[in-house]
């Protein structure tokens, strides 16, 4: 069976919006740079692991309703009744887009993560969240790596 062009056209939207929402997340590694901090000097603190707990980093973009409610009440407008019936159905078609369409953007958006609190060589106790892609415990020691607002939790 053949889709119509509009099916078509609502598949290949909705594929995009995924592959969309799924580069929207930003990375909060320990071990991403971006372009402009390769090659730029870093300030470099010594100190001790008090506590790791895990946490979500989470997206708060709305592209995904936004999305979601556009796919949704284009698709349902025109394919449910005539005239008033198809402003009803598009109206809840963009409704219940716009739902899938956010618990998508958020789960496709939302990376584990840890909270580390550190207690510097300097006595200053801090807190970094960034992404649980680097082994760290309570007691040992590391780097903080900062860079403008950007600061990284490394293994010594």
């Amino acid at each position: 069976m053949l889709l119509k062009p509009h099916f078509r056209l609502l598949s290949a939207v909705g594929m995009g919006l995924i592959a969309l929402l799924s580069g929207c997340a930003s990375d909060r590694s320990a071990n991403v740079y971006t372009p402009s901090e390769a090659m730029s000097e870093s300030r470099v603190r010594t100190g001790v692991i008090e506590s790791v707990r895990p946490v979500k980093i989470q997206s708060d973009s709305d592209l995904g309703k936004i999305m979601g409610a556009v796919i949704g009440g284009v698709a349902a407008g025109g394919n449910i009744g005539k005239g008033k019936g198809s402003i009803v159905s598009g109206t809840i078609g963009a409704a219940v887009g716009g739902g899938a369409g956010n618990a998508i953007g958020k789960q496709a958006n939302s990376k584990d993560a840890l909270e580390i609190v550190l207690q510097m060589d300097s006595g200053e106790v801090i807190s970094i969240v960034q992404e649980a892609d680097v082994p760290l415990a309570v007691g040992q020691k590391v780097r903080v790596i900062s860079q403008g607002r950007t600061s990284r939790v490394v293994p010594r």
